[in-house]
C-alpha cells in the first residue's frame, strides 16, 4: 500500500465515520467504481482505532465522568454505607441509557455475513444512501423546542436510538445519521442527540475493532507496512476529530439536512452506474 493511498483511505474513514454519509457505503463504492483493492484487515483495524481515539479526545470529559460514576455506582452496590440520597447523577444515568441503547447490536452481530455480501452490490448501497438522505431530510425538519437529555430521556428513547444503530450496519445507512435522527425523533435536545449518538458509537466501534483484531491475531499480523498503516490511522484520528465538531455545529444550527442532498445525489449516481459495472 502506498503512502498516498493510506492518507486517502484514512481521510475517507475519519470524515465519513462521523458525517452522516456512511463510511462503509463510501468505501464500498470507491472499491467498486475505481477498482480499489480491499484494505488489509490490520489496516482497517488501525483506521477504526484512529476514529476511536478522536472520539475519546473530543468527549474526554464525558467519558471521565461516566467512568467515575460507574465506579461509584459499583461501590454503592457493594457497600450500603456509601449509598447516596437516591437521586441518580446525570453521568450515571447517561451510562444506563447507553447500555440500553447497545442492546440491539447483539442480534445485529449475527448478520455480519449478510452485510459483507451487500458491500459487493453498489445498487443496494446506493439505495441505502438514498434512504439515509430521506431520513436526514425529515429529521432536520422536526419541530424545534425539544428538551430531552440524560436527565429525562427514557429507556424507550434509548432503545429506539439503539435500534437505529443496529439497522445502520447495512452499508449506505449512516450510523451517525440514523442515531442522531432517532434522537431528534424522540425529542432529544439537538446537542444531546449528537453527544448521545457519538458516545453510543464508542462501545460499537471498540467491539467491532477488537473482534477484527482478534481474528487478525489468529491469522498473524501483517506488519510489513506498519509505518504506512500508522500514517493512515493518524489521518483518520485528526480528520475524525474535526468531523465530530462539524456535525455538532451543523446540528446545533439546524443545518443537518444539508447532507441529505449529498446522500441522495451519491445514491442515485451509484444506482445508475451499477448498470454499467
Amino acid at each position: 500500500m502506498s503512502w498516498l493511498l493510506a492518507v486517502f483511505l484514512g481521510l475517507v474513514q475519519g470524515v465519513a465515520e462521523f458525517l452522516p454519509i456512511s463510511s462503509s457505503g463510501h468505501l464500498a463504492l470507491l472499491q467498486s467504481l475505481f477498482g480499489l483493492k480491499e484494505a488489509p484487515v490490520f489496516f482497517d483495524v488501525l483506521l477504526h482505532f484512529g476514529t476511536l481515539l478522536s472520539l475519546c479526545v473530543f468527549y474526554r470529559r464525558d467519558i471521565a465522568e461516566m467512568v467515575l460514576e460507574l465506579a461509584r455506582g459499583v461501590r454503592e452496590l457493594a457497600s450500603p454505607r456509601h449509598r447516596g440520597t437516591g437521586r441518580v447523577p446525570k453521568a450515571r444515568r447517561l451510562v444506563l441509557l447507553l447500555v440500553v441503547a447497545c442492546l440491539p447490536l447483539i442480534p445485529a452481530v449475527f448478520f455480519s455475513g449478510v452485510v459483507e455480501s451487500l458491500l459487493q452490490k453498489p445498487a443496494l448501497v446506493g439505495l441505502f444512501l438514498c434512504l439515509t438522505g430521506a431520513v436526514l431530510f425529515v429529521s432536520d425538519r422536526l419541530r424545534a423546542g425539544a428538551r430531552k437529555d440524560e436527565t429525562n430521556a427514557t429507556v424507550g428513547d434509548a432503545l429506539l436510538v439503539g435500534v437505529c444503530q443496529g439497522i445502520a450496519i447495512l452499508p449506505g445507512l449512516s450510523r451517525s445519521g440514523m442515531t442522531i435522527s432517532g434522537g431528534l425523533l424522540r425529542r432529544f435536545d439537538r446537542a444531546f442527540a449528537v453527544r448521545f449518538s457519538f458516545l453510543l458509537s464508542l462501545p460499537a466501534v471498540l467491539g467491532a475493532t477488537l473482534l477484527q483484531l482478534f481474528k487478525e491475531l489468529r491469522q498473524g499480523l501483517d506488519t510489513a507496512h506498519l509505518p504506512v498503516y500508522l500514517l493512515g490511522m493518524a489521518v483518520a484520528a485528526v480528520s475524525g476529530y474535526f468531523a465530530i465538531g462539524l456535525v455538532k455545529r451543523l446540528v446545533d444550527n439546524g443545518k443537518f439536512g444539508a447532507f441529505a442532498y449529498y446522500c441522495l445525489a451519491v445514491g442515485v449516481v451509484s444506482i445508475a452506474l451499477s448498470f454499467f459495472l
